[in-house]
């Protein structure tokens, strides 16, 4: 039988698995007898509703990434006591998912980007890949309370210094660790059905320009959304999980409340919509600086209207890389969460688009070359770290 890939995916927002995602379907594309596992904390709905093929899907918490109440608020005191506590005894963990790699059959590891796969592939003697555009010791370096767990760091780094190769995305920092880096486009999600197609099907409005609101899974339960419903010159779309306390059958595709769309993802999916579709079909995204809408954005050629999404350190590098590809606009949260999007949307509509190159954003077939590549090719006898040469 034919060794597998298995994916170790952050459980952090939904960027790391829908890019992950996305690399996934260019493998089935290109070789639709690959086998696949994922062990992720990432939403199984996710994946259900947008693998295009079949993947054996296990629950694993793979890191704590960093702890927040909604889509723009993070604690870092927890987020450090969560992480410090979770890579206490990486080297236990790592050491009891070498019983799931052998049951998997796994010849490759992917990691996006949780140290404990690559401490695993360590313990396995499986070749380990990273793939991402920051790191965990990275973005926990720049929170005063680290110095509280002295070990943190270090151990993250150890853990990545395993991995036989790094996959950068742009946009990216904190790769100090790994020692074989090879840069890749941007990983990105692509439209397939046209901006009338999915006003059609979804019912939207065509008179009037069209605002995604996109704040991941986390959301904004502060956001008064009576307030979207009375814009006098956009239409909002707000795309969502099944409410709570209804079936699946009595959730409506689309209901509109004014110059608001809610929009029920389960039934847009089942509709032949996707997300990228929604976002390709919008004029602009209102959002927190995040690498998946970024690139989502990027590639469908939508503008965003971002707001600020707390100590984040990944926030100032997407924030300064963002105009080089997009039209940008900053909205801060006081304006943001008492509904004044309107002149910000103006202001940011009416700028000319960047005058330089569209950057590529086939990564993810990129990236999928390579995996299978080194999958293809196993080291025989691997000692230490083990090599992959692509």
């Amino acid at each position: 039988m034919a060794a597998a890939i298995v994916f170790y995916v952050s459980g952090h927002g939904f960027g790391h698995a829908s890019r992950v995602i996305e690399v996934i379907n260019a493998i089935l594309a290109r070789r639709p007898d690959t086998r696949i596992g994922v062990r992720t904390s990432a939403p199984r709905w996710l994946f259900d509703l947008t693998v295009k093929g079949k993947v054996a899907f296990s629950t694993l918490e793979c890191d704590t990434g960093v702890v927040q109440s909604d889509a723009l608020t993070l604690d870092e005191a927890d987020t450090i006591r969560r992480a410090a506590a979770f890579h206490s005894d990486l080297v236990t963990r790592a050491a009891s998912e070498t019983r799931v790699l052998r049951e998997l059959g796994a010849g490759l590891i992917v990691g996006d980007i949780p140290p404990l796969a690559f401490a695993i592939g360590g313990a396995a003697g499986v070749p380990s890949i990273a793939l991402g555009n920051f790191t965990w010791d990275w973005i926990y370096s720049d929170y005063p309370r680290v110095r509280l767990a002295p070990s943190l760091l270090p151990t993250i780094r150890g853990a990545y210094a395993k991995a036989s190769m790094a996959l950068r995305l742009p946009m990216s920092a904190g790769f100090e660790s790994f020692s074989n880096i090879r840069d890749i486009p941007f990983i990105a999600r692509h439209a397939t059905r046209p901006r009338e197609e999915v006003c059609k099907v979804l019912k939207l409005p065509a008179d009037k320009p069209l605002v995604l609101m996109s704040f991941g899974g986390y959301g904004l339960p502060g956001l008064d959304t009576d307030l979207l419903a009375k814009f006098k010159k956009y239409t909002v779309i707000n795309a969502t999980s099944k409410p709570v306390g209804r079936t699946r059958k009595e959730v409506p595709l689309a209901e509109r409340h004014g110059s608001l769309v809610t929009v029920n993802e389960e039934a847009m999916y089942d509709a032949g919509v996707r997300y990228e579709d929604l976002v390709r079909a919008s004029d602009a995204v209102v959002t927190k600086p995040g690498y998946g809408i970024i690139a989502e954005a990027i590639a469908n050629e939508a503008a965003v209207l971002y707001t600020s999404r707390g100590h984040f350190p990944e926030y100032d590098i997407l924030v300064e890389e963002m105009p080089k590809y997009l039209r940008t606009a900053f909205i801060s949260q006081e304006d943001l969460f008492a509904g004044k999007w309107e002149p910000h949307l103006d202001k940011l509509l009416a700028q000319l688009r960047p005058k330089t190159k569209k950057p590529d954003t086939d990564g993810a077939d990129v990236v999928a070359d390579l995996l299978l590549k080194a999958l293809d090719k196993p080291p025989k006898k691997p000692r230490g770290r083990p090599k992959v040469k692509i």
